[in-house]
C-alpha cells in the first residue's frame, strides 16, 4: 500500500470540477467548446510545474506530456489517457462540490431538497463509513472523467516524488470531446508513441474493461404537412404522430432502462419539432457487430413502413457508425489486461472484468492501432445530478496506476 495525500488529491479534483467543460455535439469546432480549453491550460501549467517533460497543448485542445523513464532497462512505453469534457446531458456549470464524511447508509442531503438515496441507488451501501464526493444536486459532478484526469496527474506526482520506483517512459494524453464521440478525431497518434495505453475512465472500484459497444448514431426526420386543424381532414400529415408511431414500433424491452451487461438497445435520445417536421436523434448499441447491423436494418424497415403509410420521403433515416467493440483489438495483446489485473491485486483489489455499456476513447484508439483497455476511477451515476465519487476509490485508482506502470 502506498501513502497518498488524500486532502491534496481532493483539492486537485475540486479545482477541475469547478470548471465547466461540457462538450457540444452541435458544434463544428474542435474542441467543440472553448471552455474545455480552460482546463487544458490549467493542466498544461500544472504538469509543467510538477516537472513533466514535453508538455504541449495542441491546436485542437489535446494536452500531452511525458514522464521520462528512470532506468536504462528496456521497458514498455505506457500511455495513460483521460478526457477533460463532461456530458451536456446535465449542467456542468457552477459545480458546488461537497465531501460527505463517514457515510452512514442513510440518504445524503445534497441541497435544496435533493437527496441521494440508497433506495434509488443501492450501490451506495457498498461505501459505508467512507467519504463520498457529490455536487449540490443542481449539476453533475464531473467525475466522468475529471476523476481520471486527477488520478493520472496524482500518480505522476507520486512517481516523481519516489524515484526509487522503477518505471519506463510514461506518456499522458488528456482529450476533449470524448462525450460526443469525437475524442480521437484529432488525436496526435504519431506523437503518442506508446506501446499500449489505458484510458482511466471507468466506473466502480475494481472495474477493468476491454469490451465496448459497437456504436451507431441515427437521425430520423419526419416530414409532415401542416394545415390549420379546423380544415385538416384528409390533408394534414402530422410529423409528431409519425414520430410517436416510430417510437411504438421500437422493440419495447430493448431500451437502456430495461437492459444490462451484453444486452444492446435502441435509445431515443433527443426530439425536436412540430406538425410540419420532427427530428429525432437516436443511438444504437450492441456488443455484437452483427446484432448492431440487424438493429440498423430494423430502422430502415421501419422507415419503409411509415413511408408506405404516409407517402414516399415522409421519413428519412440517416445513420453513422461511431466506434466498434475494442475486444477484437485487445485479445491479441491480452497481456496488457493481465498487467492491469496484477496491478489491481497488488493494490489489494480484486479486478472485475466487465463489458462497457458505452464507449471510451480507447475503443477508437484500439481500432487505430493503439491497444487501450479501460480502468476504473470509482465514480457512479455519471451524466446526472446524482453522480458521486467515493474518496477511497479515487485513491485506489491512483495506487493502481502507480503499480501499473512500475517495473
Amino acid at each position: 500500500m502506498i501513502e497518498l495525500s488524500k486532502d491534496k488529491i481532493i483539492e486537485r479534483f475540486r479545482s477541475y470540477v469547478t470548471l465547466d467543460t461540457a462538450s457540444d455535439d452541435k458544434s463544428e469546432t474542435s474542441p467543440s467548446t472553448a471552455k474545455q480549453l480552460e482546463l487544458a491550460k490549467l493542466l498544461k501549467s500544472e504538469l509543467s510545474g510538477l516537472g513533466l517533460e514535453d508538455v504541449v497543448l495542441t491546436e485542437y485542445g489535446y494536452v500531452l506530456a511525458a514522464l521520462p523513464a528512470n532506468t536504462n532497462e528496456k521497458l514498455p512505453v505506457i500511455g495513460l489517457i483521460a478526457h477533460m469534457d463532461t456530458s451536456n446531458e446535465a449542467s456542468g456549470a457552477n459545480v458546488k462540490m461537497q465531501v460527505h464524511s463517514a457515510y452512514d447508509g442513510s440518504e445524503l442531503e445534497l441541497g435544496k431538497g435533493v437527496k441521494l438515496s440508497p433506495k434509488d441507488f443501492p450501490e451506495l451501501k457498498n461505501y459505508l463509513g467512507q467519504e463520498i464526493i457529490t455536487s449540490d444536486g443542481t449539476t453533475l459532478l464531473g467525475a466522468d472523467d475529471k476523476a481520471g484526469v486527477c488520478a493520472i496527474v496524482s500518480a505522476c506526482e507520486y512517481l516523481l516524488a519516489h524515484p526509487e520506483i522503477t518505471h519506463g517512459k510514461i506518456l499522458l494524453a488528456f482529450t476533449p470531446d470524448e462525450e460526443i464521440g469525437r475524442g480521437t478525431e484529432h488525436f496526435p497518434l504519431t506523437d503518442f508513441s506508446a506501446d499500449f495505453a489505458y484510458t482511466v475512465d471507468g466506473g466502480a472500484i475494481g472495474e477493468l474493461n476491454y469490451e465496448t459497444f459497437n456504436a451507431c448514431n441515427a437521425t430520423v426526420t419526419f416530414y409532415g404537412v401542416s394545415v390549420h386543424p379546423g380544415s385538416a381532414k384528409n390533408k394534414m400529415r402530422n410529423a409528431v404522430t409519425m414520430a410517436a408511431k416510430w417510437q411504438m414500433l421500437l422493440p419495447a424491452g430493448e431500451r437502456p432502462e430495461y437492459t444490462d451487461l451484453y444486452e444492446g438497445f435502441y435509445h431515443s435520445l433527443r426530439i425536436n419539432g412540430g406538425t410540419d417536421k420532427v427530428e429525432l436523434e437516436m443511438i444504437l448499441r450492441d456488443h455484437d457487430r452483427q446484432k448492431l447491423e440487424d438493429r440498423k436494418t430494423l430502422l430502415l424497415h421501419m422507415a419503409d413502413c411509415l413511408n408506405a403509410e404516409y407517402g414516399a420521403g415522409s421519413v428519412v433515416c440517416k445513420m453513422e457508425d461511431v466506434y466498434c467493440n475494442m475486444k477484437e483489438y485487445i485479445m491479441p495483446v491480452y497481456e496488457i489486461i493481465e498487467r492491469a489485473e496484477n496491478a489491481m491485486r497488488a493494490a489489494g483489489i480484486e479486478p472485475q472484468l466487465l463489458p462497457v455499456r458505452g464507449g471510451t476513447d480507447g475503443a477508437r484508439l484500439s481500432e487505430m492501432g493503439l491497444p487501450c483497455p479501460n480502468i476504473f476511477t470509482g465514480g457512479h451515476n455519471f451524466h446526472g445530478r446524482f453522480e458521486y465519487l467515493p474518496v477511497p476509490s479515487l485513491l485506489k485508482c491512483v495506487e493502481v496506476l502507480v503499480k501499473l506502470v512500475q517495473k
